[in-house]
């Protein structure tokens, strides 16, 4: 196939950036999108150009790096994440537009790589279990109900790629949030840092500039792991639930 991609180019976080079109030759149906945009940058770099800055990792759609919004959708038209996604979605002749994630708590550094360390610093605020140290613990030696074994499961999926806030009109991280949340309140290992985590952790993803939910549920469309938007109502639940055990904890 032959592509022409029309690509964000920003030089820095200061700079004024534009839309810069590229034109693309024998692009295999069987590539990945990021095997695409290797190839392009394989030929800027034979001209002397500056490549094209983009996240990249495991691209195996396990570590979440690879973040980036595919013709006005967060991570491209199918429900997986970039890397993952094969140009056979794609049909010879398209032009296709690919921007970085667009959020205010997602400023960007180049091309298409943002800063993503709000999501982080959300987590570091109360995304961890306390454990005592020594030996490891039988495998059966503290029951988990399989229902809430089940949710844990579905929310410890969730990769902090980032699809939900670019996708969300606000730039809201609650699905995030709520993964996280839901996932160490479900177990019992979570439990004595209940209320604290969950009031920490909005408080951190308030501070760090991030829009407030609408209950659009583009987050949970764009999401690649299938975090379920119901994880947003647990979330909201269990925070009134701990601002009411500590009075003036909550949001004003």
């Amino acid at each position: 196939m032959t592509l022409t991609l029309r690509i964000w180019r920003q030089p820095g976080p200061g700079a004024p950036g534009a839309m810069t079109s590229y034109e693309v030759r024998g692009i295999s149906p069987d590539m990945s999108f990021l095997e695409v945009l290797d190839t392009l940058n394989e030929e800027l770099t034979e001209r002397g150009d500056e490549p094209v800055a983009f996240d990249h990792d495991c691209r195996e759609g396990i570590c979440g790096a690879c973040g980036m919004v595919i013709d006005g959708r967060a991570h491209g038209p199918e429900p997986t994440t970039t890397c993952q996604l094969h140009m056979r979605h794609f049909r010879d002749g398209d032009t296709i537009d690919v921007e970085p994630w667009r959020a205010a708590a997602f400023p960007v550094v180049k091309d298409l790589v943002v800063d993503r360390t709000a999501l982080d610093r959300v987590i570091g605020a109360g995304g961890w279990i306390t454990a005592p140290t020594g030996s490891a613990p039988e495998a059966h030696a503290t029951p988990v109900p399989k229902a809430d074994a089940d949710t844990a499961f579905e929310n410890a999926g969730c990769i902090g790629c980032g699809a939900c806030v670019a996708a969300c009109p606000n730039g809201s991280a609650m699905l995030f949030t709520a993964a996280k949340v839901v996932h160490l309140g479900s177990l019992p290992q979570g439990a004595p840092e209940r209320e604290s985590r969950v009031l920490d952790m909005v408080t951190a993803m308030d501070a760090e500039g991030f829009g407030g939910c609408t209950n659009t549920g583009e987050c949970a469309t764009a999401c690649p792991k299938g975090i379920p938007l119901p994880s947003i109502s647990a979330l909201n639940r269990e925070y009134l639930r701990a601002a009411r055990k500590a009075p003036g904890r909550g949001r004003g």
